[in-house]
């Protein structure tokens, strides 16, 4: 039952990033900045950070690629190879440093930086996007990454237990 709550909370966040996320950014924050919230993101290094790589790929994968489906049309496969690889990296990191909030948080926003420069990149080298990597940097990435490491911030605890909670049915499943 625990397991399946992952699915649960990744599928109620892709419908919550289109849908109602968008009311809370300020109209004024819109007009010189360009947030995007990677929510399904921040719960896939929670996965990656805690579970381990491989479920963080999977799960990266496949909801990457619902994401591409539903919501950006021009290139398939863009969020689905940024959340698999984000996703990946966190798994391979120390587990001892994933119990501290600063190091989660910093890896939180240097994931969530990392998947913005694939997305610029992937979308620069198509020419979808024309505008060059400093203003993409200041006004697109570094917005979205505080945005987002925000709602890392707001889920830590909740994520972290169920995510020992997760360990703990893995550890009762082996024996």
């Amino acid at each position: 039952m625990v397991r399946n709550s992952l699915w649960l909370i990744l599928f109620s966040l892709l419908i919550l990033e289109g849908s109602l996320i968008h009311w809370l950014i300020p109209d004024s924050w819109q007009q010189s900045v360009r947030i995007s919230s990677n929510f399904m993101l921040i719960i896939i290094l929670y996965i990656g950070l805690y579970l381990n790589r491989h479920s963080a790929l999977l799960y990266g994968l496949g909801f990457g690629l619902l994401h591409d489906f539903v919501y950006f049309g021009h290139i398939l496969g863009v969020y689905s190879f940024g959340f698999g690889l984000v996703g990946y990296v966190a798994g391979l990191l120390p587990r001892r440093q994933t119990n501290l909030i600063f190091t989660t948080l910093m890896t939180m926003g240097v994931g969530v930086l990392i998947f913005e420069i694939i997305k610029f990149g992937i979308n620069r080298l198509f020419n979808i996007v024309t505008v060059n990597f400093q203003f993409a940097f200041t006004h697109i990435m570094l917005p979205s990454v505080l945005f987002n490491m925000l709602f890392a911030l707001a889920v830590y605890i909740p994520m972290r237990k169920l995510m020992e909670a997760l360990q703990g049915q893995g550890s009762r499943a082996k024996h």
